[in-house]
């Protein structure tokens, strides 16, 4: 099964804005809109930035700002205290948005965009191409990918299926294919022999769940002997 991108998860209707749209209309619109975030572009389509709730949100805090002593004032990163000044008193689009974008291209697999949203703890990346805007994805896109992988299981042999999933143990330091013997029926995944505790008996059905043609999995596995001291 081929691995899902950008391109084919991505929400292409994308609410945007210009870069001199008022502060009080973004918010307006991610509020009527039920969104989260909006990206701004210039004339020429180009990507300029990202305004989301959070940017909104932090104008709040200003209310608690208090004058910085000589000694911090001393220290400062006057860009970075200058930016945020800009983003927490401007009154338009391109003065409140955050302009370090997180884009990806088309062909950007999904996995690699859920490893980007876990990093950077976001709930979105832009789908740019030359500059341009093609969409936007998101968790929720993602689910969406994650709930059709499991509706698309593909039909495969037992032996396949076998050999699939044993391939996949021996790639894992917890799994032990020696002690731990595989047999696949009709699509049902049948685990034998040893495991050392229900932590590996758990990660050995989520492994076998991942296999396309997997319909059930059942555990006949024993605890691993007391007498056994050789690493899994």
């Amino acid at each position: 099964m081929t691995e899902p991108t950008a391109s084919d998860l991505m929400t292409s209707e994308v609410v945007t804005i210009p870069p001199n749209m008022p502060v009080t209309s973004i918010a307006r619109l991610l509020a009527d809109r039920g969104i989260s975030g909006v990206p701004v572009l210039d004339a020429d389509g180009a990507l300029l930035g990202l305004v989301t709730q959070a940017d909104l949100v932090s104008r709040l805090s200003r209310t608690t700002e208090t004058a910085p002593s000589w000694l911090r004032w001393l220290f400062a990163d006057t860009a970075r205290a200058a930016d945020r000044y800009a983003r927490t008193h401007g009154f338009v689009a391109e003065e409140v948005m955050t302009p370090d974008i997180v884009a990806v291209p088309p062909n950007t697999p999904v996995s690699a965009i859920a490893e980007t949203l876990e990093k950077k703890g976001i709930r979105r990346v832009l789908v740019t191409e030359r500059g341009q805007l093609r969409g936007v994805v998101s968790r929720s896109d993602l689910l969406r990918a994650v709930t059709s992988n499991e509706t698309e299981a593909a039909e495969l042999p037992d032996g396949r299926i076998r050999v699939a999933i044993v391939a996949a143990m021996r790639r894992e330091p917890w799994a032990d294919p020696f002690h731990t013997l595989v047999e696949v029926h009709d699509g049902m995944v049948e685990f034998y022999g040893f495991a050392p505790g229900p932590a590996v008996q758990r990660a050995l059905r989520v492994l076998a769940e991942q296999v396309p043609g997997v319909k059930g999995v059942s555990d006949h596995t024993e605890p691993l002997p007391a007498y056994y001291q050789g690493p899994l």
